[in-house]
């Protein structure tokens, strides 16, 4: 497969799972916020996410103070924003239309249907009573472009690097999410095991569709120990980050060349811990630093995805 057309499905691939894994992380900030005195500060909320994004130096350049309205602008209708959820569509959308001939006429039609009514809703704009409306429709969109992918596509290497590009982001989006919870929303001492408490933690879980399963794996009250213990380390849940990592790397090993050991070597490092790890050692060095240093490690990843596959060298 030409390295160029590889390139184009995985980050047609990572951009539309990242539209949804912003519609999640902004689906959780704005339910966190309607609770009243959710936290210390106004707007506390809004100002997380623009940091775990990386974005905050962008948004107060361009917006000033932090407002939910233009926050939720920022990360959702805001071209500008190479990051946003129609800037991610977009991006998506031309990925798969520079292979239309390697990816199926559904998928195709699929993601440009997706880009359409992105902009009829980018036109419209999003209603005060219909964010969380909004969301649902992204991640809806990302449910069924993932189902089409799923259901048509020749299981061959082109598949592989569209499963890659989903993993990865997804592991990513995973450790975000959870490092705004645990790092930057934790309540104040008074509040800790108390009805806001409890809402945030609900919260988060609902916006990785992880509410039912954490029922059924604890049958207990929610726990910070048990969130983090079902996000990082379970093999079963399908957004954890041990089990987006697994995929990562089988896809690694099924895609594997004579070039490729450092990637082999990184991914299967990384996920030996995961596998092996365990929830009160990861909390014991320090939530926000794990997964921290995953996110780090999950980007030098990336980097060694680009230079053995879509940046090739001649040594």
């Amino acid at each position: 497969m030409l390295s160029s057309t590889a390139d184009h499905l995985y980050w047609m691939a990572r951009s539309f799972e990242r539209a949804e894994n912003t519609a999640r992380m902004l689906d959780v900030t704005y339910r966190m916020s309607l609770l009243k005195q959710a936290t210390a500060e106004p707007f506390q909320e809004w100002a997380a996410i623009l940091s775990i994004s990386g974005l905050a130096s962008d948004y107060f350049e361009r917006y000033g103070l932090i407002d939910a309205d233009n926050v939720l602008r920022f990360m959702a209708l805001d071209e500008a924003n190479s990051v946003s959820i129609i800037s991610s569509l977009y991006s998506a959308r031309e990925n798969a239309r520079a292979v239309r001939g390697t990816i199926t006429s559904e998928l195709w039609e699929t993601i440009n249907a997706t880009w359409l009514q992105m902009r009829e809703i980018e036109i419209q704009g999003i209603p005060p009573d219909g964010v969380s409306t909004f969301f649902d429709w992204v991640k809806e969109r990302s449910h069924l472009s993932r189902g089409v992918a799923h259901g048509t596509m020749l299981r061959g290497d082109a598949f592989r690097f569209i499963r890659l590009g989903t993993f990865l982001e997804r592991a990513d989006n995973t450790a975000r999410i959870l490092d705004v919870k645990y790092h930057i929303l934790l309540p104040s001492p008074k509040d800790v095991g108390g009805a806001a408490d409890y809402y945030q933690w609900s919260a988060l879980l609902r916006s990785v569709s992880a509410f039912e399963s954490y029922r059924k794996v604890f049958r207990d009250v929610i726990t910070p120990l048990r969130v983090a213990d079902l996000l990082v380390l379970n093999p079963d849940m399908p957004r954890s980050i041990r089990t987006c990592i697994h995929e990562v790397n089988r896809l690694v090993l099924d895609l594997a060349g004579d070039k490729n050991w450092e990637l082999q070597r990184q991914v299967g490092l990384l996920y030996a811990e995961l596998r092996y790890g365990s929830i009160d050692d990861i909390v014991g060095q320090g939530l926000h630093e794990y997964l921290t240093g995953i996110l780090k490690r999950i980007g030098a990843i990336a980097e060694e995805i680009n230079k053995t596959y879509f940046w090739p060298t001649d040594d």
